[in-house]
């Protein structure tokens, strides 16, 4: 039995980008100290590293893994530039109701994820049946 390289590194992509996820969500909504922006930006870098790797796979649950990966950057894109604007442009600077915004904004990106990590689970169950 030979181990598909390509198979290897997406699989340990997005479960990177889920677990800095859940990582980043986890802990009061609110609280600032609790969510470390350096992290978000981890988690952010990963999910469009395992996004870009999904392109170009023709399979139908590759299609659906792409769309998950898509969202789930987008929605940490979203969380970080809510983040930039509240910490550097808002005169209010980074509130506790900014604060839950990004972070349900992300814990949305950690609702794909997971998605993405079932699919990522059924496909390899069913490579082995073949």
């Amino acid at each position: 039995m030979r181990v598909n390289l390509e198979k290897v590194v997406f699989g340990f992509f997005v479960l990177l980008a889920a677990t800095l996820n859940f990582g980043y969500v986890i802990g009061d909504i609110s609280n600032p100290a609790l969510h470390n922006v350096y992290e978000l930006y981890a988690a952010v870098a990963v999910n469009i590293i395992a996004t870009i790797l999904k392109f170009g796979d023709r399979t139908q649950i590759g299609a659906v893994q792409l769309a998950t990966s898509l969202v789930a950057s987008i929605q940490l894109i979203i969380a970080t530039l809510v983040w930039i604007w509240a910490s550097y442009v808002d005169v209010g600077g980074l509130t506790p109701q900014h604060m839950a915004s990004v972070v349900s904004i992300a814990a949305g990106a950690l609702l794909a994820n997971v998605v993405s990590v079932v699919l990522l689970v059924v496909e390899t169950v069913s490579y082995r049946r073949r």
